[in-house]
């Protein structure tokens, strides 16, 4: 049995997961770095690209996409004691009054 699941594991094709955004764009992550979080009841997962310095966070289910955000801006919101309050205070667009904004024409899916 676990020879047959290593069999298919290293057999099966690699694919990169692709979402949409709240923006209706979508995004292939197989440049992010992502990460399922469960200590927050604000944020469900956080993806960076560091190279971009594009930040994609679930909150509700939905995903929404930052642009020009600093590894340091990053990782203070992985590090802060409640992350969502980090978020809804530092990041968030109603807040951060579109710091944060996404160009209308920029494009982070890769092909």
């Amino acid at each position: 049995m676990v020879r047959a699941l290593a069999l298919l594991l290293a057999t099966a094709p690699i694919v990169s997961e692709t979402i949409e955004t709240a923006e209706h764009r979508l995004v292939d992550l197989k440049t992010f770095e992502c990460r399922d979080i469960t200590r927050s009841t604000v944020l469900q997962r956080v993806c960076y690209d560091r190279a971009q310095q594009a930040l994609i966070v679930a909150v509700g289910g939905a995903y929404d996409r930052y642009c020009g955000v600093s590894v340091d801006t990053v990782e203070r919101l992985l590090g802060a004691p409640s992350m969502g309050q980090f978020f809804n205070q530092n990041i968030k667009r109603e807040v951060s009054g579109g710091r944060y904004a996404c160009p209308a024409r920029e494009r982070i899916q890769r092909s």
